[in-house]
């Protein structure tokens, strides 16, 4: 069973920043992509940022130059370094892995963690 786990969300100030980690454990064989989603109150999930195996990544314009999105596919792991944090940023961040296989010739599947609260004070 593949498990997502999320960390280093909190409280900060506007201006201020983050860093969210990631990691997925498990029987794991490869993992195609991984992603950070998140959820603001009252709105729908939307993508933030996605990285796949091979380091290409993809943003949302509303963070692109102030979100930075890396992977080590060693340790199965992602992270979200969120600087000049906007009070608009405040949301439930969740990690996405997407294409996971556990074996060679596993079926790939989704998952998803329980999400970490990220507060921006203006």
């Amino acid at each position: 069973q593949v498990q997502l786990v999320e960390s280093g969300g909190g409280l900060v100030q506007a201006g201020g920043s983050l860093r969210l980690s990631c990691v997925a454990s498990g029987s794991i064989f490869s993992i195609n992509a991984m992603g950070w989603y998140r959820q603001a109150p009252g709105k729908e999930r939307e993508l933030v940022a996605a990285i796949t195996s091979g380091g290409s990544t993809n943003y949302a314009a509303s963070v692109k130059g102030r979100f930075t999105i890396s992977r080590d596919n060693a340790k199965n792991t992602v992270y979200l370094q969120m600087n000049s944090l906007k009070p608009e940023d405040t949301a439930v961040y969740y990690c996405n892995a997407e294409g996971v296989r556990t074996s060679f010739l596993g079926y790939g599947m989704d998952y998803w963690g329980k999400g970490t609260l990220v507060t921006v004070s203006s």
